[in-house]
C-alpha cells in the first residue's frame, strides 16, 4: 500500500470537508464556528504539504504508471492540478491572514475565488491519486535528494 500518498490525499479531502462545513457555517451567521473550520482546513492543508514536500524530498513522485497513450493527458491534467494547488495554497494563505487580521471585505471578496479553487485543487488531487494508485501501477520514483546528488 501506498501509504504517504494515501496519507497526504485523505488530508487534502479532509481539508476540503473542514472548508465546505466552514462556508455552511459563516452563511448561517456563525462566524466563530467559521474561524474554527477554516483553521481546521488550513491545518488539514498544511500537513497535506508538509507529508507531499517530505515524501518528494526523500522517496520522491511517482511517475504515471498507465499505458503509453494516455501520458500526454495525465501530463496536462497534472500541471493543471499543479496550477490549481498552487494558486489554492497562497489564495488560502492570503485568506488565512486576511481573516485573522479582520480585514473582513478583502476576504470576502477573495473567498469565492479561494474556495472554488480549493475545491479543484481536492477534486483533482484525488483523481490523481487514483491514476497514481488505484487505476495504474504507479512507475518509478526517484527523490529529490537522489536526483540532485546524481545529477
Amino acid at each position: 500500500m501506498h501509504i504517504l500518498p494515501t496519507l497526504s490525499t485523505l488530508f487534502i479531502v479532509i481539508s476540503a470537508i473542514f472548508m465546505a462545513i466552514g462556508i455552511a457555517k459563516v452563511k448561517n451567521g456563525q462566524v466563530e464556528a467559521h474561524r474554527k473550520m477554516m483553521m481546521l482546513a488550513a491545518l488539514s492543508a498544511l500537513i497535506f504539504f508538509v507529508i507531499y514536500a517530505s515524501r518528494t524530498v526523500f522517496i520522491g513522485n511517482t511517475a504515471f504508471g498507465g499505458p503509453d497513450a494516455l501520458v500526454p493527458y495525465y501530463t496536462v491534467f497534472l500541471i493543471f492540478h499543479i496550477i490549481l494547488a498552487t494558486t489554492g495554497g497562497i489564495l488560502g494563505g492570503v485568506q488565512v491572514y486576511l481573516g485573522l487580521k479582520e480585514k473582513l471585505a478583502r476576504h470576502r471578496k477573495i473567498a469565492p475565488w479561494a474556495s472554488t479553487i480549493w475545491f479543484a485543487t481536492a477534486i483533482t488531487g484525488v483523481m490523481v491519486y487514483v491514476l497514481l494508485y488505484v487505476l495504474y501501477p504507479g512507475g518509478e520514483t526517484t527523490s529529490l535528494i537522489k536526483a540532485i546528488l546524481q545529477g
